[in-house]
């Protein structure tokens, strides 16, 4: 079912009067428990585990600083989590200024730390900068032990509050920090830590930060041979590594990583790129490890670079004028897989998320970087420099063979008025925010979903068969396939070239704010709901970001009894409504219909499960890891066959098949 968070205030009276008495004073980490979105970002899954990369990543800048070469993660059977790490440990010597241990100050009060002395950490990540001292005041209970010195001190608070002074507990030959939390229930709407997500962060941290070691065991899952599910995440390679791991699924036009390193004013520039036969661009960057997802200045002087030297070769070798086509920057950019990442010793971001670089001497740090290191390779490798060029002639004629498609779609529907296609079901509503669409697989489902819906607020469009798989296809067969321009025009986006020519999505027009994909709950409907996925994620991203789009989820089974009957979506409710309903064993009176389409149900059953509000579950699609989205869809997707061969092999044990 669908769940919304609805937060009130209380308001005191006023007595009309404005003074001291109005305001109110937050000590210590009270405004972090009053206001943790302010904090943390959310207090959803998102939030939670931002509370493990905050610990995580003071670790990381202990590496960083030269002094960690190994991280530590547990999540134990009550989903608390312990950190550990072999740096040189939280100091807990008395600050003088605040008259206690420095390890109370740095788990106590916010923006406390040694990440703030340029002479303790050149540079460092975390999120939002708060550090610890928000895991601390987020969690039920959190313990620090730290090794220092050849003793072991600790500290154990609770929501943020000492329960006692740091005390020394004995003696120790290691050295290093231990943090163990528990969020508190209070503040967090779910306690339930996903192994996967963590186990994604730490693998993409351990390529970020060559040499370091990073484990990760789940106390939660034992498996045959008594262990505890656990990984160790370890690259010699770094960023190589990396960018061979996210191409493995698609075809090489070049044969090894093109490699970019320097080093200017403190900046530390890293870049690995390769070519591929793909259609689209995968660039990834990052800032002190944080993933900046928007981008910013540091990609911004990466493309300059790369357009720049590679536009200069394509004149030098006339194979720009030999093809008499017009380059753009985007251009030059297709079939590319890269990833750039800086250490800034003193980012500035846009937005508190840290999502986009702000820096601007960044751009020409990193593109001086890149053209030099380019530069050379070409020198050196004129037959793949050749391949290159020859994919972004290639890229060339298909962006303006798609624009022209993209302007036959819209003159169509600027002759035929409203431009909605014929297939297309709309709701009466004119107002976006109380709409919704089902894309629904087949003409037969799309028939009993029109009968059903609630026609005040519910679009049908039905999608015969599989939509084309635009990770194989060019842009402009995309435009030309029948169900994708249904799609684009029922919805009432367009896409856009900006001054740079790229590819821009306008969403100004969207006439639904809930796009709803229903597909049957078998493995043609799982097959055709990834199709679409696929197609939204490489043309539709901001619909995905801005948190349109989700997925129907239509019972597996109906239990009946007699009159008595009830939906389910499991196997295990399946079970549970057989136990209650039956008699004895094998009451032969207990049915269960097994539901393999959404044709099998009639209009009420399919309103009443899957379309009507008050009962149905959706399940929103967001992204959650933006790299390993798209390394996924890339591997489910593409040409190669051996990547997606062994994915389905490693999670078929995570898969049930119903007789």
């Amino acid at each position: 079912m669908e769940e919304t968070l609805d937060i009130k205030e209380e308001v005191k009276p006023s007595n009309g009067n404005y003074d001291a008495g109005n305001i109110t004073a937050l000590e210590g980490l009270e405004a972090v428990r009053k206001r943790p979105a302010m904090y943390i970002g959310t207090t959803d899954v998102k939030g939670l585990h931002h509370l493990v990369w905050e610990v995580v990543d003071n670790s990381i800048d202990e590496h960083l600083a030269g002094h960690c070469s190994r991280i530590d993660t547990i999540i134990h059977p009550d989903n608390s989590i312990t950190v550990t790490d072999n740096g040189r440990g939280i100091p807990v010597d008395m600050h003088k200024k605040l008259k206690k241990s420095a390890l109370e100050v740095v788990m106590t009060v916010l923006h406390a730390g040694g990440k703030f002395d340029k002479d303790t950490y050149k540079v460092s990540g975390g999120l939002h900068g708060v550090g610890v001292s928000c895991v601390n005041a987020l969690s039920v209970h959190l313990k620090a032990e730290v090794h220092r010195n050849g003793k072991i001190y600790e500290q154990e608070y609770s929501k943020g509050k000492p329960l006692y002074d740091v005390r020394e507990v004995g003696t120790s030959e290691k050295r290093g920090t231990v943090i163990t939390f528990k969020p508190d229930g209070e503040i967090f709407e779910t306690l339930e830590y996903k192994y996967e997500t963590l186990a994604n962060r730490l693998k993409e941290l351990s390529f970020l930060n060559k040499g370091l070691k990073l484990t990760l065991t789940d106390e939660r899952q034992k498996q045959e041979d008594g262990s505890f599910k656990n990984e160790t995440f370890h690259s010699e390679g770094g960023l190589l590594e990396y960018v061979e791991y996210l191409d493995a699924s698609r075809v090489r036009l070049i044969e090894t990583p093109i490699y970019v390193v320097g080093k200017e004013d403190n900046v530390e520039v890293e870049v690995a790129m390769l070519y591929n036969n793909s259609y689209s661009e995968h660039v990834f960057s990052y800032v002190n490890n944080i993933n900046t997802s928007e981008g910013g200045t540091h990609v911004n002087g990466f493309r300059r670079a790369l357009s720049r030297v590679l536009n200069k070769f394509g004149d030098q070798s006339g194979m720009i004028a030999k093809a008499k086509v017009s380059l753009s920057a985007e251009d030059f950019r297709e079939g590319l897989t890269a990833i750039v990442s800086v250490k800034v010793p003193e980012p500035q971001f846009k937005g508190q998320t840290k999502s986009e670089l702000g820096n601007s001497e960044v751009t020409g740090i990193v593109s001086r970087a890149v053209d030099d290191a380019l530069s050379t390779y070409i020198e050196e490798n004129a037959n793949a420099a050749k391949k290159i060029i020859e994919k972004v002639i290639l890229a060339a004629t298909a962006r303006q063979a798609a624009r022209k498609a993209r302007e036959m779609v819209q003159r169509k529907n600027a002759l035929t008025g409203t431009g909605l296609p014929g297939k297309l079901a709309d709701c009466s509503s004119k107002d976006p925010h109380a709409s919704e669409i089902f894309l629904v697989e087949g003409d037969s489902a799309g028939g009993t979903a029109k009968q059903g819906r609630d026609r005040f607020f519910q679009a049908i469009l039905p999608l015969r068969g599989k939509i084309l798989n635009v990770e194989k296809a060019l842009e402009h067969k995309i435009y030309e396939n029948e169900e994708i321009k249904n799609i684009f025009t029922a919805l009432g986006v367009s896409i856009t070239e900006n001054s740079e020519g790229e590819r821009v999505l306008n969403i100004e027009k969207l006439r639904y704010h809930k796009i709803v994909i229903m597909c049957d709950a078998d493995i043609d409907g799982s097959h055709i709901t990834t199709l679409i996925l696929t197609f939204f994620f490489r043309y539709m991203k901001p619909l995905i970001e801005q948190g349109y789009v989700y997925i129907a989820a239509p019972p597996l089974y109906m239990v009946k009894k007699g009159k008595q009957f009830r939906y389910c979506w499991n196997e295990e409710e399946r079970k549970e409504a057989i136990a209650s309903y039956s008699s004895g064993p094998n009451d032969s009176s207990v049915k269960t219909q097994r539901y393999k389409g959404l044709g099998e149900m009639n209009a009420e059953q399919l309103w009443e499960t899957t379309m009507d509000p008050s009962s149905r579950i959706l399940r929103q699609v967001t992204i959650e890891d933006a790299v390993e989205s798209d390394r996924i869809f890339s591997m489910l997707m593409g040409e190669d066959v051996p990547p997606r061969r062994a994915f389905i092999e490693a999670n078929a044990k995570y898969a049930k098949v119903d007789a």
